[in-house]
């Protein structure tokens, strides 16, 4: 399974320590050049994991479809949206509204963070997904409150 991901599922994962998740689903995950400069240029979340060889960097070749997009989206989204049409990717993380919008507007099967959380969940892998969600919000990590209800819901789990 080929699966591109954006900055910010890194990120977030990172944050609260739990990039196993992405290991649990996928045996690597490919990171375009910018999502890996764009991770880099902070000593935040995510600055160490992406040296593991679990994450792939990879350019892109074409560069008049990331200007295009580049019109909507920052270089890493666009990146990662290009990454994935050129390796036929089966999966494409990204989190951010519009460039998920435009991911499926190019047919990719687009999934965000919470969406692994949540299959992690039913999975069995995690027995609860409210302290992640609260260790999110407590980084920094935007989720709405109907979206964290939401979830807590999906997850058969209670906002006590």
């Amino acid at each position: 399974m080929i699966v591109v991901s954006n900055t910010t599922p890194i990120i977030t994962l990172a944050s609260i320590g739990r990039i196993d998740i992405l290991k649990y689903f996928f045996d690597a995950v490919y990171i375009p050049q910018a999502v890996h400069d764009e991770i880099k240029a902070k000593r935040a979340y995510g600055h160490r994991e992406i040296d593991d060889v679990f994450f792939r960097v990879m350019g892109i070749r074409d560069i008049f479809a990331q200007d295009i997009l580049l019109n909507d989206l920052d270089l890493g989204e666009a990146q990662a949206i290009v990454l994935a049409k050129e390796l036929q990717a089966d999966i494409v993380l990204i989190d951010e509204a519009i460039g998920y919008r435009l991911a499926r507007s190019q047919h990719l099967d687009v999934r965000r963070t919470l969406s692994l959380v949540i299959a992690a969940k039913k999975n069995g892998y995690l027995e609860a997904v409210k302290p992640l969600l609260d260790e999110m919000m407590y980084r920094k990590r935007w989720i709405s409150q109907r979206v964290y209800r939401d979830v807590l819901a999906l997850c058969s789990e209670q906002d006590i």
